[in-house]
């Protein structure tokens, strides 16, 4: 499981995408979530996929790696598509057997929406791939000093986010091994009807919350023991520094945004 686990891993590399300031990664990811829906037709998209691929490239992350990674919400790519395929009655009718009807822009719908959701998946995860944690929350919190003049805590958010992505793949592995430990006692939660296999998950999260509030209390300890007072006074050992690269992405990013608002229909 943990093999196959990409959200909230990161993989060391000296790629062009890992050598980028986490705030330009980060400025990349938001402005970047905006920009997808600018695109409503199969150039714009076309040209959505090929940006996404190109990515993937640079960062020398391998593409059978981030597919194989995303299995677990296939399911949520199959539903959306068969939601627009099954209850959008537009355009020509291009298919039907009794009550199922297939419609030209439900079709189109499917494939564009399923499209847009895979590359905003595929883009956060090649941030997080290529983002050490630790760099991802000087990032955001050097984002959000701003806010520090409207009393936001910006530090405790940062902070929330960096466990919360370490603590991903830590689950996982815990859920791993809660699984492997049950199997061995005779339990099976891949077949059955399905309110077995509710039944059969039911022991599975009782130990799974039980391990995480227990890490998460052993966390706190080790804080308090150290002498945590959150951000203030509080000085880096790590230096963020913007450089050309971080500029260039930008500009293409900038010019991406162009050509989508010129090329939608």
């Amino acid at each position: 499981m943990m093999e196959k686990m990409i959200f909230g891993r990161y993989i060391p590399g000296d790629s062009f995408v890992h050598k980028l300031d986490p705030r330009s990664k980060l400025i990349f990811v938001f402005i970047f979530i905006a920009i997808v829906f600018l695109a409503n037709n199969a150039v714009t998209y076309g040209l959505l996929l090929g940006f996404t691929l190109l990515t993937v490239f640079v960062s020398k992350i391998r593409l059978y790696f981030l597919l194989n990674g995303l299995k677990p919400i296939l399911f949520l790519l199959v539903f959306t598509f068969l939601l627009h395929i099954f209850f959008t009655k537009e355009g020509d009718l291009l298919w039907k057997w009794q009550f199922i009807e297939v419609y030209e822009e439900g079709l189109r719908q499917g494939i564009f929406i399923s499209l847009r959701f895979l590359v905003l998946v595929l883009m956060t995860s090649i941030l997080t791939l290529t983002t050490s944690p630790i760099s991802i929350t000087d990032g955001m919190e050097v984002l959000l000093n701003p806010f520090k003049r409207f009393k936001l805590p910006v530090h405790e958010l940062a902070l929330m986010m960096s466990i919360s992505l370490r603590f991903i793949p830590t689950l996982m592995d815990e859920t791993d091994k809660i699984m492997k430990a049950q199997m061995a006692r005779g339990s099976d939660i891949t077949s059955g009807s399905i309110k077995e296999r509710i039944k059969a998950v039911v022991p599975l999260l009782i130990p799974l919350f039980v391990s995480a509030f227990k890490r998460a209390e052993d966390l706190a300890v080790a804080m308090e023991v150290r002498g945590y007072r959150g951000g203030e006074g509080r000085t880096r050992y790590r230096q963020l520094k913007w450089d050309w690269r971080d500029t260039i992405i930008m500009l293409l990013l900038i010019v991406k945004a162009g050509i989508l608002w010129v090329l939608r229909s």
